[in-house]
């Protein structure tokens, strides 16, 4: 669930830096940006909210929550980030089984 909302929150994010931002400047449609943003707001919210479930209930790392916490600042990073997600969802769910 956590990687699902890391990734609708990663387009988020893309939508209002390359989108919404750009229209405001260069096509001056400022109307756009509060809504893409409130948008955005809320699905980070969700994110640290899935985080902290995820860290808690979901085995991962503290050191992966840290990688996911600077990934939700950096443009594509939720989406760089999630090769090491699955991959470590996978582990935990290998050490499940057994």
């Amino acid at each position: 669930m956590f990687r699902k909302i890391a990734s609708i929150e990663g387009w988020s994010y893309l939508l209002l830096l390359f989108v919404a931002m750009p229209l405001k400047y260069w096509a001056g449609m400022s109307e756009i940006v509060p809504t893409v943003g409130m948008a955005h707001g809320w699905l980070f919210i969700a994110y640290m909210g899935a985080l902290v479930v995820a860290s808690s209930y979901g085995g991962l790392s503290m050191a992966r929550v840290s990688w996911a916490i600077l990934a939700s600042l950096l443009p594509f990073g939720t989406f760089v980030h999630d090769p090491y997600l699955k991959r470590e969802e996978q582990v935990v769910r290998r050490q499940g089984a057994v």
